[in-house]
C-alpha cells in the first residue's frame, strides 16, 4: 500500500562538517528559507518550528512463544490550524521521535499547498514487521491503536500507510477503532482496501502525481512529454506508477532501479514488463543482463530524473554529476540541503516532493471524504478529480515561481505557508 508520504529515510550527514541533520533540522531549514519571501509575523513562524504535541505510548504484545514483548509507539501532531492531522504510520526499527515530528511538518505543507482541509501528523512503531507473525503484527497494531485511541479519529487525526503499514493493517486499526467506539467508523483511517471503504485508486495515487507534475513541468519548458527522456530510480509503488504512467503518454522511460541496481537501456525500456517492489521484490536488474548502479543512474544524460526511492540520494557530492534538466522528486526529501543550492546555482529545475508526490494524501482526502459522506467513487472520478487538484496546485505554484522569481521549492512553500500564516491570523492564540 502506497503512502500518504513515500517511504524515505530522513536523517543525514553533512559530508564537510560531519554534522548529522534529523528530519525536524531539515524541515525548519525550509521554513526558514522560505519564510524569507515573505512577510510573515515571525511569531507565527515560532508556533510552526515545533510540534502541537507528540504522543508516546508503550505497545506489550504476546509472542507466539509466550514471552510478552513491549515496543515504543509515536504520533506526532504538528498542526490542525486548517482541519483534522493526517498523515502516514509506519512500522520500522528506525523510527523515532524526532522523524515522526520532522515528517509531522512536512504533512503539513504538503497539505496546505494541496489546498486540503488537513494538518499535518506522522507515526510509528518501532519495530521490524517483517520479524513478527500476523497474529502478532495484528495483536500489535490493534494495542497501539487502543493506545493512541484518544487522539485519532475521522475529525482529529486520520492514519495511513507507511512503511512497513498496508492496507491490511489499516483494516485492524480501522475495526479496533470501530469497536472500541460501538460504530463502525471508516473514516479514522485512509488506505483502507474500497470493500471497506477504502478508495479506488488510492495505490497508484502518489506515482500518478509524480507523472502529472513531470508532464506540466515538461510542457512548462517547452518539451512534449512523447518527446522527453526519463530516469526513474526506485521501482516501488511511486517509482513503478509514475513510469507506467509515463510510458503509457508517450514518455521514453530509459531506465528504472531497486536496491539492487538500475536496468538501462539508452532506447527505451517497457516499464510494464518489469515487476513492481510490491509485485516481485528486488526484480529489476533480472531483466537487464548488464545492470548500472543507483549511483550511476541518477547522472544519466536525461530530461528528466524522478529519485522515487529514499531521501538525501542526492547530495552536494554528486549535485554536480546530475545531468538532467529537471528533478522531480517522488520520494520525500531526495535532494539535501546543500544539493538544492548547487542544482539552482547550475541552472536544474527541482520540482519539490510537497507538490509532486502529493497525488497520495490527495486521494486519501477523497477516501475519507466518501467515508464522511458513505458515498463511493468510481476509479474514473477519482482520477479526474486528482487530475484537476494537481493541475491546480501547479498553476499556484508556477504563480508564485514566475512571480517572485525563485526556485520552484519555495514557490510551493510560499504557497504553504501564506495559506497556513492566514489560517493562523484569523484563528488567533488561545488563551
Amino acid at each position: 500500500m502506497v503512502p500518504d508520504t513515500p517511504s524515505e529515510t530522513t536523517d543525514s550527514t553533512d559530508s564537510h562538517t560531519g554534522e548529522e541533520h534529523t528530519a525536524v533540522d531539515t524541515a525548519r531549514r525550509q521554513l526558514e528559507h522560505a519564510v524569507a519571501h515573505l512577510d510573515v509575523n515571525p511569531n507565527i513562524v515560532e508556533r510552526l518550528k515545533h510540534p502541537t504535541a507528540v504522543h508516546e505510548v508503550t505497545v506489550p504484545i504476546r509472542r507466539d512463544d509466550g514471552s510478552l514483548e513491549v515496543f515504543t509507539g509515536y504520533r506526532a501532531h504538528h498542526d490542525s490550524i486548517r482541519g483534522p492531522y493526517k498523515g502516514g504510520l509506519r512500522y520500522h526499527p528506525g523510527v523515532t521521535r524526532e522523524e515522526c515530528v520532522g515528517l509531522g511538518m512536512w504533512m503539513t505543507w504538503k497539505c496546505a499547498v494541496m489546498d486540503l482541509p488537513f494538518g499535518g501528523a506522522k507515526g510509528g512503531i518501532v519495530v521490524d514487521p517483517k520479524g513478527l507473525s500476523d497474529r502478532e503484527l495484528e495483536q500489535l497494531t490493534r494495542r497501539f491503536t487502543h493506545e493512541i485511541r484518544h487522539v485519532i479519529g475521522p475529525n482529529k487525526d486520520i492514519p495511513a500507510p507507511d512503511m512497513g503499514t498496508d492496507a491490511q493493517v489499516m483494516s485492524w486499526i480501522m475495526d479496533a477503532y470501530s469497536i472500541q467506539e460501538a460504530e463502525t467508523l471508516p473514516g479514522v483511517v485512509t488506505g483502507k482496501p474500497p470493500v471497506i471503504g477504502g478508495s479506488f485508486g488510492r495505490e497508484e495515487a502518489p506515482g500518478h502525481s509524480v507523472a502529472i507534475i513531470t508532464r506540466e513541468a515538461c510542457e512548462y519548458y517547452g518539451k512534449s512529454i512523447e518527446d522527453a527522456t526519463v530516469a526513474v530510480q526506485g521501482f516501488g509503488s511511486v517509482g513503478a506508477n509514475a513510469a507506467r504512467k509515463l510510458d503509457d503518454w508517450g514518455a521514453t522511460v530509459v531506465a528504472v532501479s531497486d536496491v539492487n541496481g538500475a536496468a538501462y537501456y539508452p532506447d527505451g525500456l517497457d516499464p510494464h514488463e518489469i515487476p513492481s517492489h510490491d509485485e516481485e521484490p528486488e526484480a529489476v536488474t533480472r531483466y537487464d543482463d548488464d545492470p548500472i548502479s543507483n549511483e550511476e543512474l541518477l547522472t544519466l544524460d536525461v530530461d528528466v530524473l524522478v529519485p522515487a526511492a529514499i531521501g538525501d540520494v542526492i547530495t552536494e557530492d554528486n549535485a554536480d554529476e546530475i545531468q538532467a534538466d529537471i528533478v522531480v522528486e517522488g520520494a520525500n526529501g531526495p535532494t539535501t540541503f546543500a544539493a538544492d543550492s548547487i542544482l539552482a546555482e547550475r541552472g536544474v529545475q527541482v520540482i519539490p516532493d510537497i507538490v509532486a508526490n502529493a497525488g497520495g494524501v490527495t486521494v486519501s482526502y477523497f477516501e475519507w471524504l466518501q467515508d464522511i459522506n458513505r458515498r463511493a467513487w468510481s476509479l474514473e472520478e477519482v482520477q479526474s478529480e486528482l487530475e484537476a487538484e494537481m493541475k491546480t496546485a501547479w498553476d499556484e505554484v508556477r504563480t508564485e515561481f514566475e512571480d517572485r522569481d525563485v526556485t520552484w521549492r519555495d514557490a510551493a512553500y510560499i504557497v504553504a505557508l501564506s495559506r497556513l500564516t492566514e489560517a493562523h491570523t484569523y484563528r488567533g492564540l488561545w488563551p
